[in-house]
């Protein structure tokens, strides 16, 4: 990297940067959690590029341990509502696409890759399987909103879902991986009727902040 390029990029990062109110309204103010999804199919190339969109937020050393299980089939459907709530179980089998997200225990196999200068670290945490869940989990649902935010981005509309029963669908869709799973999300276009609920309130800043 040249020194004109390095000043390029510096000045580029301390350049006031804001988005559009358009921009604002599509991923914030006006996006909405849908709950009913249209009859169109969502291909993993729409995933992968909102997923190369999201990839670039930070995480603690660069640990990037998200890692999704695209549920496509209608095998794989049933198996995986077995784990949900009751009440979650039609909109998932209804959806174009529902991927499950989830934490990778085993990043610290990544390091020497993702964060050369920190590389040494992977040792330590090999014979640390509980502080690795812990940085995991933090880090990948960080990720998680990233991926959230970028999905909508690239188009598509989204509907997040807890898991009922997520030890179990460890243990069935995500067995020998090393993963832990998060939530669900649905991904689609919104149905004409009924995608969502009506607009809730949301808290003020002064309601959920302090100042030392």
């Amino acid at each position: 990297m040249s020194l004109d390029t390095a000043d390029t990029l510096a000045d580029d990062l301390v350049a006031p940067r804001t988005i559009d109110d358009a921009t604002a309204d599509l991923l914030f103010r006006e996006a909405r959690t849908v709950k009913v999804f249209a009859d169109a199919p969502v291909t993993d190339e729409q995933v992968h590029a909102a997923y190369e969109l999201a990839k670039w937020g930070p995480t603690a050393l660069n640990t990037s341990p998200l890692r999704y299980l695209v549920v496509r089939t209608p095998e794989a459907r049933e198996r995986l509502v077995q784990h949900l709530a009751e009440g979650n179980r039609p909109g998932v089998l209804a959806a174009p696409l529902t991927l499950v997200l989830a934490a990778d225990t085993e990043f610290h196999t990544l390091l020497p890759r993702l964060a050369p200068h920190a590389a040494a670290i992977a040792d330590g945490l090999a014979g640390q399987p509980d502080t690795r869940e812990a940085m995991a989990r933090m880090n990948a649902t960080l990720q998680a909103g990233y991926l959230l935010t970028a999905l909508r981005a690239t188009g598509l509309h989204v509907g997040p879902m807890g898991i009922a029963d997520a030890a179990g669908l460890d243990a069935d869709l995500l067995a020998g991986t090393g993963w832990k799973s998060l939530f669900i999300v649905n991904l689609g276009q919104p149905a004409a009727e009924g995608a969502t609920y009506p607009r809730a309130e949301r808290l003020a800043p002064t309601e959920v902040s302090t100042t030392l």
